[in-house]
């Protein structure tokens, strides 16, 4: 099992870490008792159990439990667990400012300011900090520059830039799907529909397909949407989305978007990018 201990400063961006981790298939727990990691890879190594990746966000929250961090490190180092620290941090002003802008109070400021409760974390820390294998400081960085810097650390470059892709058809007469973040109106085409003989077919038939690919513009169209999303995924996932979702819409759903929908999927599988499709009006 691939093992990833997140700690570091409140308020340096553990919870975001671990929101990035969840989407690289980590199976996540936040404020975990620092003596119970054993026991649940014991627990998740059993036969009906298959968890590859799993992060645990361990911080001064925990309180008495977190005294027992570095022997619980001591510890899976015997058992020969394979698994890395990764240590989050910002500077005072920084935490400061985020502290006063979520209006919550420091974990060990109590009655003293948020200033003295991050310097006192920051003495507790000492020890795990030196110890980690990754320290990244978050000061001047967006959720999305997070995100990356995680996907370079724990990923190959390949796998970092994996991404879902629904690949949808739908019918305009039925609304534009809310969730979409592309979506190309293929009513320019010609309409099968009107042919008494693929009326009743849909786009997955092989007549109807023909009929909509032997159009000069069907087959210009499709290799520019092609060009264009192989561009721009890429920089979507640079940006932190790890789920893309793209739409050919026609009249009913039926036809033509279900055709471009297909010819899309087809393409993209030979990137070997992981893709959902979605006939939604079929």
């Amino acid at each position: 099992m691939d093992v990833v201990i997140v700690t570091g400063l409140s308020g340096a961006g553990k919870t975001q870490a671990v929101n990035c981790m969840e989407d690289m298939g980590y199976y996540c727990i936040d404020n975990m008792p620092p003596a119970l990691i054993k026991n649940f890879i014991e627990l998740s190594l059993q036969d009906k159990i298959t968890i590859e990746k799993a992060a645990f966000v361990v911080d001064i929250r925990g309180g008495e439990f977190f005294d027992d961090f570095k022997a619980s490190l001591l510890d899976l180092n015997k058992e020969a667990v394979n698994f890395k620290v990764l240590f989050l941090e910002a500077s005072d002003e920084v935490l400061i400012r985020r502290f006063k802008e979520v209006r919550r109070a420091h974990p060990l400021s109590g009655s003293s300011s948020i200033l003295e409760g991050i310097t006192m974390e920051r003495e507790k820390l000492t020890e795990i900090r030196s110890i980690a294998d990754y320290i990244i400081d978050t000061s001047n960085m967006k959720s999305a520059d997070l995100k990356s810097e995680i996907s370079k650390l724990l990923t190959s470059e390949r796998e970092s830039l994996k991404v879902t892709i629904s690949i949808m058809s739908f019918g305009y007469k039925n609304g534009i799907p809310l969730d979409a973040d592309l979506v190309f109106d293929v009513r320019f085409l010609p309409n099968p529909f009107y042919l008494s003989s693929m009326k009743r077919l849909t786009g997955n038939s092989k007549r109807v397909k023909s009929y909509v690919m032997k159009f000069k513009e069907s087959s210009v169209f499709i290799d520019m949407v092609d060009k264009m999303v192989g561009y721009l995924i890429p920089l979507y996932v640079r940006e932190g989305k790890s789920h893309l979702v793209i739409a050919f819409g026609c009249t009913g759903g039926q036809h033509r978007s279900v055709v471009m929908a297909n010819l899309l999927t087809e393409m993209l599988k030979k990137d070997d990018y992981s893709i959902i499709q979605i006939h939604r009006d079929l």
